[in-house]
Formats: structure tokens, sequence, C-alpha cells
């Protein structure tokens, strides 16, 4: 075996090693940051909770800032990857906007969903560079994409939107506005996959009575 191919493979395995510790850091935070919340969670517990000593923490993470970034970029990404994805080719809008009414409610508001976001909201106002970098990889992202999609269809000529930005906005909104918005402030339980159902179909129905193009009604 070549010095140069031995080296290379030491570097495979020390970045798979890497990773592999950063992503025990990363759980064993998450962990840590829901059962104790921001404040009361400290480098400390979660080097506790990981494994790892407070030197190695402090080697993949600067502060317990930049792991909480971390920790709720995850999420973000995670729920940006999985629902907001559209196939340009397919011009079933109904179907397209029911699935993704239906997974962003089963996404945010499943058990233990609502605590990166009202922790984030808890200390945004004193640090609010999480609460940007929060919604920029979260919420702003997740209308821009959809803001993409809608735009293709009015090129097609299957919607008529003045503001694709305002109606991909207000899409979301609707179909979170009686399901996530109650369980945020902890005034109703997880919504059932009926209640989702329900509220998802009003939003499409109400979105394409809107805006869809003669020969693309809202179907019943």
């Amino acid at each position: 075996m070549s010095t140069e191919l031995a080296e290379s493979e030491r570097k495979t395995l020390a970045d798979r090693e890497d990773r592999a510790k950063r992503r025990q850091i990363l759980n064993g935070a998450r962990e840590v940051f829901l059962a104790m919340g921001f404040d009361a969670a400290s480098m400390g517990e979660i080097a506790r909770k990981t494994g790892v000593s407070k030197g190695t923490l402090y080697v993949y993470f600067e502060n317990k800032e930049q792991l909480f970034e971390a920790v709720t970029h995850e999420e973000r990404a995670a729920q940006f990857e999985c629902l907001f994805r559209f196939n340009t080719d397919d011009h079933d809008i109904e179907a397209a906007l029911t699935r993704l009414g239906r997974g962003l409610n089963k996404f945010l508001c499943r058990p233990g969903g609502m605590s990166p976001v009202r922790t984030v909201i808890s200390i945004s106002e004193r640090m609010p560079e999480i609460g940007r970098q929060f919604y920029e990889t979260g919420p702003m992202q997740g209308i821009a994409t959809l803001r993409r999609y809608l735009e293709n269809e009015v090129a097609a000529g299957t919607l008529a939107i003045d503001d694709c930005e305002v109606a991909a906005a207000q899409f979301i909104d609707s179909c979170l506005s009686m399901t996530l918005k109650p369980l945020l402030f902890n005034a109703a339980d997880p919504p059932s996959e009926e209640r989702i159902n329900h509220v998802v179909a009003i939003a499409v129905r109400t979105f394409l009575a809107a805006y869809a193009r003669t020969g693309q009604p809202a179907s019943g």
C-alpha cells in the first residue's frame, strides 16, 4: 500500500469519526435543550448527556449559542428537505398543495415539535441573530420554494397570481392557523390526522378558488 493511499484512508477514517462525534454531540444537545430550555441548559450538562468532555465539546462548538443554532438549523433543514419538493412537470396543484399542507402539519405539530420554536421565540429578543437564522433557514426558505413552484404554474398557465410570495406565505399560514397556533401556546393537544386533513382541504380549496385558471377548478 502506497504512503499516499494510506494517508487518504486515515483521513477518510478521521472524517468519519469526526462526523460521528458531531452527531453524538448534536443528539445529546437536542435532548438537553428540549428538556431544560436554552437558559437552563449548560455546556457541562450537554457534555455529560453527550458523553464527551467539555473540552471536546468546545472543539466542535464555540459556545452554547452556536450549538443551539446548529441544533435548530438541523430541525429546519430536515423540514425543508422532506416537505418542500415539487415536480415541475406535474401540474396537479391540488395534490401538491395537499401533500405540503398535511406534511407541514404532521412535522410541526408532532409531539415535542413546538419546543424548539418556543425556545427560539423566548430568546430571540435578546439574541436576534438566533431568531433570524431560525426564520431564514425554515419559514423563509419554505415560502421562497413554494413561491418558485407557484411562479412555474403561473408560467404554465394553470394559476393566475399577482404576488406569488404573498400567496405562498398565506397558503402556509392558512394550513397551520387552526392547528399549529393553538399548539404553540399550549392551548390544545396535537391535532388528529382527521383535523389536519379537514383544515388543509379548506386551505387548498380556498387557494384554488382564488387563483386557479379556468379548467383548474377546486375539487369538492
